[in-house]
């Protein structure tokens, strides 16, 4: 077992130095695997031009190559959650880089779109799953008090995708071929999978069972929780989905600039990952509360701020943060109530978000065609992040309810 300078294992959580070098090295190496797998989920968004044109279809019919990796991530979080309960931590994470990383090679090698739309639904089944071990194992090293922020970090990876491996993937697969782009996701997957070998220690993580994971199923606290990750996730969607269009046309931006506010979107899931680790590790429900009720905040104010260039690009900076701000502790909060089941909930955590993804994309799409203008998923989406703040009062209420004995408020 890997141990400390002081001779107690790296993966006792006692053990809350966060900033040992060995802890560092294998928080690295699970935001890698974040890092490639959100380079994947966005990149095929960007690239749906040259995609649709070297296969043969319509850029809408080359779009469910895009559906069919979100499908992925839904079936395979609890799917893989669940079958693989006994295996040993390390070695699942390992297991599931090596799935991502032939999902995204069979993506390169696919002759017709038949094939590539099986090969993206490949490739996200691990997605999930990935995220929710891997958020066990960083909670796990850092101990009480850390855990939130040690989540943020794993997170990172994915908001760094955004800013750095999404633009990269998709400059090369502009260059080169839009084969070119999953290639370097490949790649990436086998740096992951080294660096995890190589760095993450053998973990006491107790393994669970079929029925154990399964009995989350069973506890309305966490469908409850899930469901403020759709509903709450669901207005950024709204408004992101949509958000080249409003730029352009109601904000009067250069079409050319459009990329520089995506990348600043992704500058603030950076930021909004820090913000939200250190706010949830101080108390998760507080954290919960305050980061979705920012979230409504920011949403109102680009209704308005949608009308000016500067503002809008202020604003959707704004919203990144508001976005990530809300994930570590929504996936902390979803690791209690989950009690043995962890394995599965935290998996299911990234399930709920990409529902999110295509849900706030519809109802953005709905609000948009009934004529109410670009500005009106915004509006939606305060209504629907005040509703999550509602849902997650109900959750909070009938767990207390559940262990009277418990202090959920102060938990830490």
């Amino acid at each position: 077992m890997t141990t400390t300078a002081s001779g107690r294992p790296l993966d006792d959580p006692a053990h809350t130095d966060s900033g040992h070098p060995a802890r560092t090295l294998v928080m690295w190496a699970l935001a890698l695997g974040g890092f490639g797998i959100g380079t994947t989920e966005f990149v095929a968004m960007g690239l749906l031009p040259e995609i649709a044109t070297s296969i043969g279809v319509s850029e809408p019919t080359a779009g469910h190559v895009v559906s069919a990796y979100a499908a992925g991530v839904v079936v395979g979080a609890p799917l893989i959650a669940t079958i693989a309960a006994r295996v040993p931590r390390k070695t699942l994470l390992v297991a599931l880089m090596v799935a991502f990383t032939l999902g995204n090679a069979a993506t390169v090698l696919a002759p017709n779109y038949g094939l590539l739309v099986v090969s993206r639904f490949v490739a996200g089944l691990p997605h999930g799953a990935y995220f929710g071990v891997a958020a066990l194992v960083a909670a796990h090293l850092a101990g009480p008090g850390r855990r939130a922020r040690a989540v943020s970090l794993v997170m990172m990876g994915l908001s760094v995708a955004n800013v750095v491996g999404v633009p990269a993937a998709s400059w090369l697969g502009m260059a080169l071929g839009w084969r070119a782009a999953f290639v370097l996701v490949a790649v990436i997957g086998v740096a992951t999978i080294v660096a995890l070998a190589a760095w993450v220690p053998t973990l006491s993580i107790p393994t669970t069972s079929v029925r154990v994971e399964l009995g989350a199923l069973k506890s309305s606290t966490v469908w409850l929780t899930l469901a403020v990750a759709v509903i709450g996730f669901g207005g950024v969607f709204a408004v992101y989905t949509y958000i080249s269009t409003t730029l352009t046309d109601v904000a009067g931006v250069s079409r050319s600039l459009v990329p520089i506010a995506l990348m600043l979107f992704g500058v603030g899931m950076v930021v909004g990952n820090a913000i939200g680790g250190r706010v949830a590790d101080r108390g998760v429900i507080p954290g919960v509360y305050a980061s979705i009720t920012s979230l409504a905040v920011l949403l109102a104010l680009f209704v308005a701020a949608a009308h000016n260039p500067w503002t809008a690009f202020v604003m959707v900076f704004g919203l990144g943060v508001g976005c990530a701000a809300v994930g570590p502790a929504l996936q902390v909060r979803l690791m209690d109530v989950a009690e043995d089941a962890q394995t599965l909930a935290a998996s299911l955590h990234h399930a709920a978000f990409n529902l999110a993804n295509a849900f706030g994309a519809w109802i953005g799409g709905v609000v948009i065609a009934a004529g109410f203008g670009y500005t009106a998923p915004a509006a939606v989406g305060v209504l629907l992040a005040l509703a999550g703040v509602a849902v997650f009062a109900i959750s909070v209420r009938r767990r207390e309810k559940a262990a009277p004995s418990r202090r959920d408020w102060i938990r830490k």
